[in-house]
Parts: structure tokens; sequence; C-alpha cells
């Protein structure tokens, strides 16, 4: 009799997949007054590499505007390799948009503020995001677009 596999999620390795900083105005960009508007975007993506074994990643980019002047732009990856085993398949796609980047984020916040005050601006501190509400406001949005039917021509 095969026993049935209890289901597991473990992470495996959590690291920095890249990281980029940009200033293209500097040194002069240093001696802006006008504190600068800044632009936050954060997105994540998953994909399974190996069995069991899947990749996850969010991505955070924060771009710092003075007027029409970028003062700098920042961009991490932060990703994890996380096993998830004998877990229903139905559960998968939950685990890694909402689990997997809880995780990541507080990783991907410190790695930005560090990359920023090591560019020589003040520290850019992230609030938090709730990936659970942007899980559920994409599957409302796929709801309400409904099944999509391609004609062939």
């Amino acid at each position: 009799m095969a026993e049935e596999q209890q289901p597991s999620f473990q992470i495996e390795k959590i690291y920095v997949k890249d990281v980029s900083l940009e200033i293209p105005g500097a040194p002069q960009v240093f001696l802006e007054a006008q504190g600068p508007q800044l632009e936050i975007q954060v997105r994540n993506e998953s994909a399974q590499f190996a069995d069991g074994l899947f990749e996850v990643a969010v991505t955070v980019t924060v771009t710092a505007k003075a007027g029409d002047r970028t003062l700098f732009l920042a961009e991490v990856a932060q990703a994890g390799i996380f096993s998830v085993r004998g877990v229903p398949q139905a559960d998968i796609e939950p685990l890694l948009a909402v689990a997997c980047p809880t995780i990541l984020y507080p990783y991907a916040r410190e790695t930005v503020s560090d990359l920023i005050t090591r560019g020589g601006f003040p520290p850019v501190l992230l609030a938090p995001v709730s990936f659970e509400a942007l899980y559920a406001q994409r599957m409302q949005q796929q709801a309400a677009a409904g099944p999509r039917i391609e004609l062939a021509s």
C-alpha cells in the first residue's frame, strides 16, 4: 500500500537575484534642493524548475524624480527557492503568489533601503505589501474578464 505523501513547504534558499542602482545625474544630483517624488512598483513571479522546486522572485523598483529629472532608479529582485511537495494542485498557486512573496518582501525592503543609502541618498523605507490582497484582486479581475475564447480564422 502506497502511503500518501504529507504536504510539505520549505524554504531552500533566499538570495538576491538581481540588483541595480542608476544615478544618471551624478554628481550634480546630490545638490538638488527639492525633495524627490518616489514611484514604487512591486511585482512577483514564480516558476517551477525541478520536481517540487519553485523559484519565486519579488522585484521592487524605486524611481526618484525631481521635476522631470530622474535622481535615481533602484531595482532589486529578491528570490527564493521553495520546496513544495504533496500540496494539492489548487493550493500551489496561492502558496507561490501569497506565502512566498510575503517571506521574500522583508529581505527586498532591506536590500532596497541599503542600496539607496549606499548610493548617497536618504534611506527609502518601503511600506508593507499585502500579497494576499493583490492575489485576491488579480483573481477578481480574471473572473470579471471571464473565459477567453479564441476563434480560428
